[in-house]
């Protein structure tokens, strides 16, 4: 299992004198494991969600007359956020490595799609480049943090992991098309069936609290790619940013869009597996719903999720 950092560490054994008693089988441990399943998550994504509750605070209650820029107000709290991150030891510095690489690959991104008007942000204060402001990187830097945070937190293992170089000219020609296909024809069906035929065969194996189960990876993309969806409503709602067709009054973001949050995922697992190598599953243990031996301080990890 993949170590917790050191607070993750005392955190789990609080939640272990509280869990190693609890039922093993039943429909209560069955609707233990679905609570400490949505404990991990949300503990996963607390430096999305920290961020999301700033934009949407500052949405709500930030005064239009403040002397600070309601976005350097926000690339501030991003920062802040980040830092007590890794000062609170919430994230290691090598996760560190992956996310600060997710804020640059996101925040190139930003600059050339602004450039041509795929969306837009408001245009003050002055912690930005160009039109695009600081805290815009911070929103992929989330992603990564999530990616980092629940491939440790879940001890995630793979069976029939595609060649890493494979999957890395995958998510080359998925990056490269976000740019190219306002210039020439969008390959984006093409890429998405790569994904399919490449990432088809792998499964993802999970550890909740006593037990394993087992997930298709395409459909754990998907899925990822449905609540970064429903976060960017949220966040467009709060006028973080306005695509072209909202900038007359808000409304939903396009269903579409799933297509390019899921291929978006595709670079997100490269680039974690980048750092932490996709291991195979254990030669025990795997099947889904499986005992899978004396319980990994997994649930403790999310306790104060």
């Amino acid at each position: 299992m993949r170590s917790f950092t050191s607070v993750e560490n005392r955190i789990d054994e609080r939640a272990h004198r509280l869990l190693d008693n609890a039922p093993a089988s039943g429909i209560r441990a069955r609707l233990m494991e679905f609570a400490v399943f949505g404990l991990k998550q949300a503990w996963a994504c607390i430096f999305g969600a920290a961020l999301l509750a700033v934009i949407f605070a500052a949405r709500l209650w930030y005064p239009d007359a403040a002397a600070l820029a309601r976005n350097d107000f926000l690339t501030l709290a991003a920062v802040v956020i980040q830092i007590l991150m890794v000062a609170t030891r919430l994230e290691t510095v090598r996760e560190l490595r992956v996310i600060v690489l997710f804020h640059l690959v996101g925040t190139v991104m930003e600059l050339f799609k602004t450039d041509v008007g795929s969306w837009t942000y408001e245009a003050e204060g002055f912690l930005r480049i160009g039109a695009v402001p600081l805290f815009s990187g911070f929103m992929y830097a989330a992603v990564g943090s999530y990616m980092v945070r629940v491939y440790r937190l879940f001890d995630l293992r793979f069976a029939a992991y595609p060649r890493r170089w494979i999957t890395a000219i995958v998510a080359a020609g998925i990056y490269a098309n976000f740019f190219t296909h306002h210039y020439v024809a969008d390959a984006r069906w093409v890429l998405l069936a790569a994904v399919v035929v490449i990432f088809g065969r792998c499964v993802m194996h999970f550890r909740v609290f006593r037990r394993r189960f087992r997930m298709p990876l395409v459909l754990a993309f998907l899925l990822v790619a449905l609540f970064i969806w429903i976060a960017e409503n949220i966040a467009t709602w709060s006028g973080a940013w306005l695509y072209p067709n909202q900038l007359n009054g808000w409304h939903m973001v396009s269903p579409d869009k799933l297509v390019s949050w899921f291929l978006l995922m595709i670079i997100s697992v490269v680039l974690v597996a980048w750092v932490y190598k996709p291991e195979p599953p254990e030669a025990s243990g795997e099947a889904e719903g499986t005992e899978a031996g004396a319980a990994p301080a997994v649930p403790a990890a999310t306790a104060e999720g």
